[in-house]
């Protein structure tokens, strides 16, 4: 007969969970720096999680609301305005990292290649980076350009969980159509996590369960 298994369950947190992952995310965040090159990331001495997505998929407004603070990431009115890794501390304990978006962006095709290629250049050598949370507006859901993105991800052998953003803009029960639609063409990619969370930065909710993600993906503890 099978034991029962102490395993925590894909996409399931407990109450324990959820309040040591707020604990952790109301410590002290503080932005450290902006890399526009390989040679200046800072040493990989601290575990990583890093944000992916497309020009104003709202990555900054979702570092923030998992921190509580309203200006750590910068937000900005004009898409692809981000062209440098930026790296953000939590407590010492591990660094948040936003990756330039990708897309369509207000810049020279040459520039957005250089930003691009260094955030692929980030995520193949990272050894501390432990997942990529790659966002995807609940409003349209995986587009072409995703896909891209996917194979680039599956291809780099990175792990990485698919996180809706916006979803407070959908219907009531669209939100979790477009989960399971998420879910399902992300089920045969070798590097995705088997879960897809679903957020809403400026309402709040999914917020907590990707704290409570993060900090066991991260290992990071309390202690």
């Amino acid at each position: 007969m099978d034991q029962p298994s102490d395993e925590p369950k894909v996409g399931e947190y407990s109450e324990a969970e959820i309040e040591a992952a707020r604990v952790l995310f109301a410590r002290q965040a503080t932005f450290v720096l902006g890399c526009a090159k390989i040679e200046q990331l800072p040493d990989p001495d601290l575990p990583e999680i890093s944000f992916a997505g497309r020009s104003n998929v709202g990555k900054s407004s979702l570092i923030n609301a998992l921190v509580g603070m309203h200006k750590l990431a910068r937000a900005s009115n004009e898409p692809g305005r981000t062209r440098e890794v930026n790296f953000f501390d939590l407590d010492g304990r591990m660094r948040l990292v936003d990756l330039p978006g990708y897309g369509w962006a207000k810049a020279s095709k040459t520039t957005v290649k250089k930003f691009q290629d260094l955030g692929r250049d980030y995520l193949r050598g990272r050894v501390t980076l432990k997942r990529v949370y790659l966002l995807i507006d609940a409003r349209h859901g995986l587009k072409k350009v995703d896909d891209e993105a996917l194979d680039a991800l599956d291809l780099a052998a990175v792990s990485y969980q698919i996180v809706l953003t916006k979803a407070d803009k959908l219907k009531k029960g669209e939100a979790e159509k477009v989960q399971a639609a998420t879910l399902k063409a992300i089920s045969k990619r070798p590097a995705a996590y088997p879960a897809v969370l679903v957020t809403s930065s400026e309402k709040g909710f999914g917020i907590p369960e990707l704290r409570a993600e993060i900090m066991r993906t991260t290992g990071v503890t309390l202690d």
